[in-house]
Parts: C-alpha cells; structure tokens; sequence
C-alpha cells in the first residue's frame, strides 16, 4: 500500500520535517542558505517519489535518505570548485545557525536533542574535511544515533563499509578537534553569557584593554568567507586599533543573541552623520575557562533569520 497522493495531506506529513532536516542538510553543508535550497529539492523530489514510498518503511528515515541524497549531490557540484578542506579557515561558506530556529519544533526527535556537541562551529568545521559519504556515515551514527544497519540503509551499501566509513572519520575528526572533549561540547552556562556582557560593554565604550581583559592569549579570530586567520593577542591588537581606535568607521551597538548554542553579539556601526546604526556584523564567541578563545564573525546577512533588527536607533 503506498501513501495518499493527497497533495495537501503529503504536504503536511512532509512539512512536520522540515526543521530537524534543515539542520540535518546544515550539517552536510555547513550553510544555512544552501540547507534552505537543499530541503526545498528534498520536498520536490519526495513528492514526485511519492508513490515509491510503502508504509511499511519509515517514512522519517525514507525523507532523511532523500535530503541526504540531496545533499551529496550538491556537494559533488561544489567539490568541482572547491580546495581541499584542511582547517577551519578552508570553509569560505559556512555560516552561523540561530538558536531561535534551532529550539523550533522541539516535538521531533532530531530538534529537541540539538547540543552544542552536534552544531558548534568548530565540529561543523571539521565534518568539512571529510568525505560525503564519510560524514553521512558519522552523522548518522554518532549525531543522529542510528543503528549501523540504519546508517547502511541510508548510504545504500553494506553494514561492513557503513561502519568502515564511520571508523575512518572518526579517525579524522580526532585530527581536527581538540584533544579536550569540555573545549567543544558542553551546556551554555552563566560564566558565559556575562563574558558576552563584557565583550558587549568593551565594544560600546571603544574600551580595548577591557577587550583585552577578556581574551585568551591564544585566541583564534576568523572570519568566513575570508581565508584570514588572526592568532593569539599580537594579532589582536591591530584589528582593535581599527575598530576602537580615532581612525574608525563610527560608534558602535551591540545586542546579545546565540548561534549554534554559542554566544554571539550582533553589532551595529553608526558612521559619522548617520542617525541611525546598522547592521554590521555578527561575532560568535567561543569561551573556556572565562575567557574567549575564539571568534567567528560573519557578516549581516542572517540578520532576519535571528530575529535581530537591520537598524538600531541612536
């Protein structure tokens, strides 16, 4: 027996998905705007699919093969344009993912168990350097917890190779996290979010050394698309001279928000003349031991899918 061709009643059933396989199309692509583009494929191929689908199959399971299908495909297209991924810097298209979307949907099984282990920035950076079918595999298993038996399912090859390609990118990822399981993974906590008070208070008062005071001596800043990388507070100090120093762009406003279960700042510079302040940037911080040890910054882009305003009032 295979399911209604009820184009509304398929729609529905579809649609209770789209969240958990957006964030599942984030993962294999590390974009929020290429997982838009790849669920939106995902709902037009199940519905021309839709009457290969039995119901004796699991029709979650049947609609995650389909997304990750998709999704291998769009990495073949983007691996003919592409470098080899070998660090975080390497990953020109990723983009942050708002916790406002991430708590959506909480009554699927995929949404309501998002941790930070599973979406941080530096994990989604590493799942990069696999292979596709290596990080379909690592998915699978070690993110959405399925059987290997389910994980060969969805890679339509044997248990023997699923678990082989599981092995390998394990082995991989070791390479590329660190060796410290608490510096990735781990519930947000208060110590947090007031190091985001203070990275907020420093950039509204042009204050460098309270900047200063609250980063790692190691810190690491990158900034996606751009193949720059900043280390430690010698390289620091050249960009906070450009942002707070007499020679900058304007004042600033800053307002609190969290990407992928990281705190984050949303800034907004108000140049000479302007009246208003206007969406500028976004910095995801990562912290350790009270102080930040990492900055992302992305541009404005995502803005609206934050909830964040494109303009602050002066």
């Amino acid at each position: 027996m295979t399911i209604t061709t009820d184009e509304t009643g398929f729609g529905k059933r579809v649609e209770s998905h789209r969240r958990e396989l957006h964030v599942h199309c984030y993962r294999m692509l590390a974009s929020f705007h290429e997982a838009d583009d790849a669920v939106q494929e995902t709902f037009l191929r199940a519905w021309r699919h839709r009457n290969g689908f039995d119901e004796g199959d699991n029709f979650r399971a049947w609609l995650y093969r389909v997304a990750t299908n998709v999704c291998l495909d769009m990495l073949r297209q983007r691996s003919r344009h592409q470098r080899k991924i070998t660090s975080f810097p390497d990953v020109p298209w990723m983009t942050p993912y708002p916790d406002v979307l991430l708590d959506e949907g909480e009554d699927t099984p995929d949404t309501k168990a998002v941790d930070r282990e599973t979406i941080e920035l530096l994990f989604l950076a590493a799942l990069q350097t696999l292979p596709p079918r290596q990080r379909t595999a690592l998915i699978a298993r070690d993110v959405l917890g399925w059987s290997a038996n389910e994980a060969a399912d969805l890679l339509e090859t044997s248990v023997a190779a699923a678990n082989s390609a599981v092995q390998r990118a394990r082995a991989t990822m070791r390479e590329h996290l660190p060796p410290s399981r608490a510096e990735w993974s781990g519930a947000p906590n208060p110590e947090e979010r007031e190091i985001l008070d203070r990275f907020i208070d420093a950039h509204e008062r042009l204050d460098a050394d309270a900047a200063i005071a609250i980063a790692g001596e190691d810190i690491r800043i990158t900034m996606p698309p751009y193949p720059w990388l900043f280390e430690g507070l010698d390289e620091m100090l050249p960009l906070l001279e450009r942002a707070f120093g007499d020679d900058r762009d304007g004042d600033w406003r800053l307002l609190p928000t969290m990407a992928n279960r990281l705190p984050a700042a949303a800034s907004y510079l108000q140049r000479p003349g302007d009246s208003v302040f206007r969406a500028t940037k976004l910095d995801v911080l990562r912290v350790r031991n009270d102080k930040i040890v990492a900055i992302t910054t992305f541009g404005p882009e995502l803005f609206p899918a934050f909830d964040l305003p494109e303009t602050v009032s002066g």
